[in-house]
């Protein structure tokens, strides 16, 4: 860590000059150019992807970065930029975030949530993507346009990419990606993706995250009369394996609640809908038992479950054939990765990226909670998948956490400090040498 610490002081030097460059004229700026991206429509199922690659091209090209589209899947750009370093053959660092946002329901706002409204009293900012993850995305552009402007010019090459459909899953944006002869060539030794608001001092950092599991269960049965008993009915059938279900999610729930397990640490599962009866124009028949009825689940599995017994439970307990009940997944991601191991990133003394990243933030004025497990997913699964290490991290602190819920907003303060935070980290990431010659060092000698 000795040729890490100092240089990290070089980076505190060319910190504190490229600050100096940045008066609070250009903070106003920044915000502005922040509530301009957040005024992009970028909701699915249909995000104006097209107008959010040429603004962002426009700040790319201000930056000082080269720029490329992909278009793995047409219609889909993925934008890729590049601050090209004095050593390119070091591995370099990739800043990835997505353009896309969930949908809103804009008369349960204060504000439209395409107005990128700032609250004068307050300092919000009232916008969809303002948490997740147009604030991320921004913070990249904004600390490179400022490290650029104090003549910071990296050892390794800096990528930052714009991707599309994560909301949707991603699975034709990184996933392609990661896949791609274009991402192969950029020697990733590192990814920052999105992480979470914190509502404390501390900022969140996320080294893992739990793998999607959804699937639907059907039960079949005799239909009958609505007044009728009798044993075996589809509905009868399947509220026996809700029931099972739901002492299984409380059981998980408990350990969150006493604070024995973090949320990333447990199985969550979530009905998603039940479907059942025989529908009339106005609604329902009510005086027939169907033979067919169905429930959807969302669960979410950490790396460190007991997978086997998991799926054991599913077919002996929740779905058996005895009570006439199958299933089928609709989306079963593993919690391993290419080569067998469980999908995490390192944090510790065995990680020189994580001291870097936790000392980069310290020295910004910023402090890292508890690494966790986030608690859903995100496309730094598809990098931890190929095992490069990947790291969630946002910095918002103080903040709700907002993400596709109403009124999403992020504080102007947090948003500006989160620029600074970047500025250290970037340029920290930027200078490490990892003890082994790059090729151009070799050619020095």
């Amino acid at each position: 860590m000795a040729k890490a610490s100092t240089a990290l002081l070089l980076s505190l030097a060319l910190l504190a000059s490229a600050m100096a460059a940045s008066p609070s004229s250009s903070d106003a700026d920044a915000i502005s150019r922040f509530q301009e991206y957040l005024r992009i429509d970028t909701a699915q199922p249909a995000p104006d992807y097209a107008a959010a690659v040429a603004f962002l091209r426009d700040q790319a090209a201000a930056a000082g970065l080269e720029a490329r589209t992909l278009e793995l899947v047409a219609g889909k750009p993925l934008l890729l930029l590049r601050w090209p370093g004095r050593r390119p053959s070091l591995p370099s660092i990739l800043l990835n975030s997505h353009t896309d946002v969930v949908p809103s329901e804009p008369h349960k706002w204060d504000h439209p949530p395409f107005s990128a409204a700032l609250d004068e009293a307050s300092g919000r900012i009232y916008a969809r993507g303002s948490q997740d993850m147009k604030c991320v995305g921004m913070q990249y552009l904004e600390a490179i346009r400022r490290l650029h402007s104090a003549g910071f010019v990296p050892d390794r090459n800096i990528y930052i990419t714009f991707v599309p459909d994560e909301e949707i899953g991603g699975h034709q944006g990184a996933e392609l990606f990661v896949s791609s002869k274009e991402f192969k060539e950029m020697n990733v030794g590192l990814v920052l993706d999105e992480g979470l608001a914190s509502p404390q001092e501390e900022y969140r950092v996320f080294y893992a995250e739990r793998s999607p599991w959804w699937l639907t269960i059907k039960a079949k049965g005799a239909p009958g009369h609505g007044a009728k008993l009798y044993d075996g009915s589809a509905m009868e059938n399947l509220m026996k394996s809700v029931e099972a279900i739901r002492r299984f999610r409380t059981s998980q729930f408990d350990l969150v609640k006493s604070g024995e397990k973090a949320e990333g640490d447990v199985v969550s599962v979530n009905f998603a809908y039940l479907k059942a009866g025989t529908p009339t124009p106005t609604g329902f028949v009510m005086n027939l038992q169907p033979s067919e009825a169905e429930v959807g689940l969302d669960i979410r599995i950490p790396p460190s479950a007991h997978v086997e017994a998991l799926e054991r439970r599913l077919v002996e307990e929740w779905a058996p054939s005895s009570r006439n009940l199958t299933f089928e997944f609709k989306q079963k991601m593993s919690v391993l990765d290419n080569f067998g191991k469980p999908a995490i990133t390192p944090t510790g003394s065995t990680n020189p990226w994580w001291l870097l990243l936790e000392e980069a933030v310290k020295s910004a004025g910023g402090k890292l909670g508890k690494p966790e497990i986030f608690p859903a997913s995100t496309d730094a699964r598809y990098f931890r998948k190929i095992g490069l290490p990947a790291f969630g991290f946002s910095p918002m602190a103080n903040t709700p956490i907002l993400l596709h819920d109403h009124n999403e907003f992020l504080h102007k303060d947090e948003y500006l400090k989160g620029i600074r935070i970047y500025e250290s980290i970037i340029m920290t990431l930027a200078t490490h040498k990892d003890g082994a010659k790059d090729d151009e060092s070799r050619a020095e000698l």
